[in-house]
């Protein structure tokens, strides 16, 4: 089959790669759509410790069941159309007891520590496959996955009714965390460096909309999230709190990146500052949003370009153009 493979850190290509074949409780997924995040990008460039390689990328998927394996519940069958969980969990270390499977000291996803789904097909637990209403396009189901991980940054921040919210960064993760916000009665402002952004933030509800925090006249908020994972957005975050704020550390920085927050601040105004690990039981949940139209797909998909354009849709990405850039590796088929 086709498939895009990281070789080694800025080495990329199309090529072939033998078809994958079912382990036991394991199905074959003929991939419809798949979507690029920033994760994808620290993988290309060898910032995503966890990633081994050569390896196929791809987390943020939808297809077709088109194989079964050993032990596959009778529920599923060839043919059902499904989002995927890419979480894999050890389900025995000390946090996925406690019910904590994204810390999972043995912690791997599809696409970012085993062959994912930039690539006609992938072979998944059967148990990470969730059903798609017809209604849902390919498109819409490879938006789950980041849907779910802002379903649970939400969890873990918190958020009362009217509460005024600040939100850095208006990529896609940061739009999909402003409706969520939104739809939970926060009053949101979200701030973006791309101005050319801000546009769809003020369509979808956005109460103010700026360039930069500094440019929002000292107000201060009951909480803050970064979407961006850049040290001095997490910053400037951390400053336009009130006391008594919270920050939500959203976006995915390099490993090695370090800020710069006030001790003395954090104590001397309690302030709450938590972390949010990609997905935890937060994919049927986000399925239900997406059908359900509770999120704005259409501002949010903007380009779909072919697998074997996938270098393309790499380099779209970097550059800020858009927003959510996915690859369809089978063209249109339904």
């Amino acid at each position: 089959m086709r498939a895009a493979i990281v070789d080694q850190p800025g080495s990329i290509r199309v090529g072939e790669v033998p078809d994958p074949k079912p382990l036991e409780r394991q199905v074959v997924i003929e991939v419809g759509a798949c979507g690029i995040c920033g994760t994808d990008l620290h993988i290309a460039d060898g910032h995503f410790p966890p990633t081994p390689y050569p390896i196929v990328p791809g987390h943020e998927f939808a297809g077709k069941i088109v194989e079964l394996g050993a032990d596959v519940p009778g529920e599923w069958k060839v043919g059902d159309r499904v989002a995927v969980d890419p979480s894999l969990y050890c389900g025995y270390c000390t946090p996925c007891r406690s019910g904590h499977g994204n810390l999972c000291a043995n912690w791997g996803a599809t696409g970012d520590t085993v062959n994912g789904a930039f690539a006609e097909y992938v072979a998944v637990p059967a148990v990470n496959c969730h059903r798609m209403p017809d209604s849902m396009t390919w498109e819409q189901g490879a938006l789950v996955e980041p849907v779910s991980c802002a379903v649970h940054g939400v969890r873990r921040i918190g958020v009362e009714a009217g509460e005024r919210f600040l939100v850095v960064g208006a990529g896609t993760m940061g739009l999909i965390m402003q409706q969520l916000l939104q739809r939970a009665g926060a009053l949101v402002t979200v701030v973006d460096r791309n101005t050319s952004r801000l546009g769809r933030a003020t369509e979808l509800g956005a109460v103010a909309v700026a360039s930069d925090v500094k440019e929002l006249d000292d107000e201060k908020f009951d909480a803050a999230a970064d979407c961006t994972g850049a040290a001095p957005a997490i910053e400037a975050a951390f400053d336009a709190l009130r006391r008594g704020g919270r920050l939500l550390v959203f976006g995915v920085a390099p490993a090695e990146a370090r800020v710069s927050l006030s001790p003395f601040r954090i104590y001397n105004d309690e302030i709450t500052v938590v972390g949010s690990m990609a997905v935890l039981n937060s994919f049927g949940t986000a399925l239900d949003l997406v059908a359900g139209g509770a999120v704005d797909t259409a501002s949010l998909l903007t380009d779909t370009l072919p697998l074997e354009q996938y270098p393309d849709a790499l380099a779209l990405m970097r550059s800020g153009a858009g927003l959510k850039v996915q690859v369809l590796p089978g063209g249109s088929r339904a």
